[in-house]
């Protein structure tokens, strides 16, 4: 785990929040509950310092920015990912954790914290939903049903960030992790399979 982040107590089930300002908090805090892990929502500052890790859940970015401002989380946030807080996020999780957008809002903010380029709505609109089967890099067993709905994918990834998965339709990035961060485009919160919150409860253990 990155320096400036204190490492939790590995025997017992780490503690990790949900980010509850908008999206998929329940299925994430019952996917987390089912993988090893404590799950709570959270949704003020002070209650980011409580936490062992944090997902930023699915829903409409511009939306999740907006509250995340409005609910003084933006720069709080920040400090505590570039402190090495693990982070995953699905969808518009991914979206919050890039560094850098196409095609958003203007004037429109991310938390930040992964090398790499995220195109909002890359997979085209609601209408545009689908699900795929992706093979994802250190998860194994079966190929992984991944739900797709307004989902970005990665157009850029830095030399630090590895690339976990790619969709076979489009042969895009949906899948990276660098360091203690991970990030989907797709909504693994929404299928009874717990692998990738499985994974991210052993990242903040730092099992891997």
């Amino acid at each position: 785990m990155p320096e400036g982040f204190p490492v939790p107590d590995i025997s017992a089930a780490p503690l990790i929040g949900v980010l509850a300002l908008q999206g998929d908090v329940r299925e994430h805090v019952r996917a987390l509950s089912g993988s090893g892990a404590r799950a709570i929502p959270v949704r003020r500052p002070g209650e980011l310092e409580s936490v062992d890790g944090l997902v930023i859940p699915g829903g409409e970015s511009t939306t999740l920015w907006r509250l995340a401002v409005s609910f003084d989380m933006l720069d709080p946030m920040r400090k505590m990912l570039s402190a090495g807080l693990p982070a995953f996020g699905s969808c518009a999780g991914m979206i919050m954790l890039a560094d850098r957008l196409v095609d958003g809002a203007a004037g429109q903010q991310t938390f930040g914290g992964i090398d790499m380029t995220v195109r909002r709505n890359a997979f085209g609109r609601q209408v545009d939903s689908f699900e795929s089967d992706i093979r994802l890099n250190g998860i194994a067993g079966p190929a992984l049903r991944a739900v797709f709905i307004r989902a970005p994918w990665v157009e850029q990834a830095g030399a630090d960030v590895e690339i976990l998965g790619t969709d076979a339709r489009a042969d895009r990035i949906v899948a990276v992790r660098q360091g203690p961060l991970l990030a989907t485009s797709f909504h693994p919160e929404l299928t009874p399979d717990t692998r990738i919150h499985e994974l991210f409860v052993d990242i903040v253990k730092g099992n891997t």
